[in-house]
């Protein structure tokens, strides 16, 4: 079954507030096989949501529509449906009877008369109940069109959506003999490779997903995702193809995959620490406690993480990392040489087998023409051998900081993993 999702908003469509509606309707109807074609969002004009309907149902037959079932005079999704369907609008008092107990369980009496708006149906339309609001979901189901509508609550309209929509969607498709299938996705994690890199490494990779899976490339300060989704198969046939598809790309990254789905980079590193029962320190400068931070936000890093310093000053670097003062005078603070020292100084002083340094030039102020803004030298020690990187970020000095804390994890992860 293939329908469209709209979201009804001038909130929306300015951007003043996020529309995690469409996501959330456009994973959970994928996980119910249904296939979503195309997400609109539309401001709060009948007109627009007049229109944008009438097209939905003239493409695919079937559209979910979240927002303006409200209270309020902007709320006029159910009017602008109902002329679309040519239905006129009825009170329903088993709906007005709900109101007023919820507004009396509430300690709210009179109920504002506004609400009773909510308690106007187009004629002929299945009401779903709302568990968590007020305003009812409506089906509108009419010469084989299919709307269905949703309050804009996120809460309300995920409960409904999981509660009502989900088990009538797939009861329609049985009816219609459409067999079970599913859309599924996995994501292949990668770090320290640029998209662009990706896709050289790939090339002609069509031929390596099969029929039913496709690939999109997802970049992000950490790094780039691979969308792996497989289309319209029964679930057991999508997880084999995702499975096949995920098996012929990871060799032509080069040991650049560090996880799937939402897995941390931190949580891997610490992870590969305590399988080697290894412990981990950091030395930061540039960062000033982003990787520290990172790291202990994986519940229990304590069992391979134990502590760090931030030396963010060169009396710091001195004193607590031990680093000598010819480094700095000879080569400043950011370089090779300083960050090899931040990291045998962390780890000589914690006691492990592990240690990550940071120092650079985040920015905006402070670059030169042999250090420009986003210089940042990386030195990871993995069991006494040291290794040093040198990276230029772009972008301003939160990106900046972030990608060295990112790159800085997948240097070490990629030391232990090419550790004999």
């Amino acid at each position: 079954m293939d329908c469209e999702i709209l979201t009804v908003g001038t909130e929306l469509v300015l951007g003043l507030t996020v529309n995690t509606n469409a996501a959330d309707l456009g994973r959970a109807l994928a996980a119910a096989g249904v296939r979503v074609t195309r997400s609109t969002s539309v401001g709060d004009e009948p007109a627009l949501v007049a229109d944008a309907v009438r097209s939905a149902l003239g493409r695919t037959g079937v559209v979910i529509v979240s927002g303006g079932l409200g209270p309020t005079k902007d709320d006029l999704t159910k009017t602008a449906v109902a002329e679309v369907f040519g239905k006129r609008l009825v009170r329903d008092e088993a709906i007005v009877q709900r109101l007023r107990e919820a507004f009396r369980a509430r300690g709210v009496q009179p109920m504002p008369e506004a609400n009773l708006v909510q308690a106007d149906v187009p004629e002929g339309a299945v009401v779903l109940p709302n568990t968590r609001g007020t305003a009812p979901g409506l089906w509108i189901e009419d010469a084989g069109r299919l709307a269905v509508l949703l309050p804009g609550v996120p809460k309300e309209m995920r409960a409904l959506l999981e509660q009502e929509v989900v088990p009538r969607l797939q009861e329609r498709a049985a009816r219609a003999s459409e067999p079970r299938i599913v859309v599924k996705s996995r994501t292949l994690r990668t770090a320290g490779i640029g998209e662009s890199a990706i896709a050289d490494k790939l090339g002609e990779y069509h031929a390596l997903l099969g029929e039913h899976v496709t690939l999109a490339f997802l970049p992000s300060l950490a790094g780039t995702d691979l969308r792996l989704t497989a289309w319209n198969l029964p679930e057991p046939a999508a997880d084999a193809a995702l499975e096949k598809a995920a098996a012929a790309l990871q060799p032509k990254l080069g040991g650049r995959v560090y996880g799937a789905g939402d897995e941390d980079l931190a949580a891997v590193v610490l992870g590969l620490l305590e399988t080697a029962r290894a412990s981990l320190a950091t030395a930061e400068s540039c960062t000033g406690g982003l990787l520290g931070a990172r790291i202990t936000a994986v519940p229990g890093s304590s069992r391979a993480y134990r502590g760090g310093v931030v030396a963010y000053g060169n009396d710091v670097k001195l004193a607590a990392l031990g680093v000598s003062a010819d480094a700095l005078a000879l080569h400043g603070a950011v370089s090779e040489e300083v960050a090899r020292e931040m990291a045998s100084g962390v780890a000589g002083a914690l006691g492990v087998d592990a240690a990550i340094a940071i120092t650079g030039i985040a920015g905006p102020e402070g670059g030169t023409e042999a250090k420009p803004v986003g210089t940042v030298w990386i030195a990871v020690l993995w069991r006494d051998r040291v290794r040093a990187f040198t990276h230029v970020f772009p972008g301003d000095r939160e990106d900046v900081r972030g990608r060295a804390a990112q790159w800085a994890l997948d240097h070490l992860r990629r030391a232990i993993q090419d550790a004999p």
